[in-house]
């Protein structure tokens, strides 16, 4: 079995309706299901070769990884050896489209990516539920990636974490929509999202924040199933301003946003009145993406790329879930 390897891609997601907020830490099991749209042209890579050596190594952009990043992928990889009883290191290789630590979901790529590649490596072979379980012990918004299109995570309800996986609601092909990214600081966050969520927790919104969630989870998938884009993109801002909301009201406040991410909020509810049916979602930092058609996608770039503090705008249709390459 020495020698083993396996390449795949992943695209990162954007959650419609949020995740924030876990039932079990260890496990990454949320406290609420969730919704998000896979983007394609956001992706990781990631190679994966087991064979004798002391230790692990993992380059990630053509650095040695170190620190948290370290540990967690190494913790990752632990668990792929623990179950399929591989006593090699690993070679880890990674590349990714995305800046990493900035809100643009970098590990649910990241780690969807690893997971397919970790388990062909190590012969494992995983169905698509069982392989996006595997990818959310990574990182939560992992499950999601494996799939394309639109995706739904289910909370679960068991302990082990075994019912608590993604699936897909609709083909990338379903919705000719876009998801336009203003990026307004490529500054790494001052509170990672894990962090936030434990955080969040003590919010006094916090139970309130959990209570809707599955009332917005109906809204967001019978508009991805009539393709109503009024009713996905209410339903989207809500639930990010209503995650934003606990998050500000915990103690210390955590405050993701920036003054242009504010500035973007405005633009998108000024295109609105202008007639362009545009909606943003924001997640843990101070990017903001705008859910439209795809023919407007052209005016909500024009709209917010001329903002002050906005340093680029990105245009990302629905993408693929995670391939393996190689």
């Amino acid at each position: 079995m020495a020698g083993a390897d396996s390449t795949a891609r992943a695209n990162v997601n954007v959650a419609l309706v949020k995740y924030w907020g876990k039932r079990d830490t260890a496990l990454n099991l949320p406290a609420t299901g969730s919704i998000s749209l896979t983007l394609e042209g956001l992706d990781v890579e990631a190679h994966v070769r087991f064979g004798p050596s002391d230790e692990d190594r993992l380059v990630i952009d053509g650095a040695e990884a170190a620190g948290d990043e370290a540990r967690r992928l190494t913790s990752f990889l632990d668990l792929v050896r623990a179950t399929t009883r591989r006593r090699e290191a690993a070679a880890v290789v990674m590349r990714s489209s995305v800046p990493r630590g900035i809100g643009l979901a970098s590990s649910a790529a990241a780690f969807a990516a690893l997971a397919l590649a970790a388990s062909r490596a190590a012969g494992w072979t995983l169905d698509a539920a069982e392989l996006s379980a595997l990818a959310r012990r990574g990182s939560g918004s992992a499950a999601r990636s494996i799939f394309g299109g639109f995706v739904e995570w289910h909370r679960g309800e068991r302990a082990d974490g075994v019912d608590s996986f993604a699936e897909p609601l609709a083909p990338a092909d379903h919705w000719d929509v876009r998801m336009v990214v203003a990026i307004t600081s490529t500054t790494p966050k001052s509170v990672s999202s894990r962090n936030g969520m434990v955080r969040t927790a003590a919010s006094p919104f916090y139970p309130v924040w959990v209570a809707g969630a599955d009332a917005d989870l109906a809204e967001a998938r019978a508009a991805i199933q009539a393709r109503d884009l009024e009713a996905l993109g209410l339903v989207a801002e809500h639930s990010a301003l209503k995650m934003h909301a606990a998050a500000l009201a915990t103690r210390p406040p955590i405050l993701y946003w920036r003054a242009a991410t504010l500035d973007c909020i405005h633009r998108v509810w000024a295109l609105r009145a202008d007639g362009v049916p545009a909606y943003f979602t924001i997640d843990a930092g101070p990017q903001v993406k705008v859910l439209c058609a795809a023919g407007d996608a052209p005016r909500v770039v024009a709209g917010l790329e001329m903002l002050p503090g906005v340093e680029r705008v990105l245009v990302c249709g629905p993408g693929r879930g995670a391939e393996v390459i190689g």
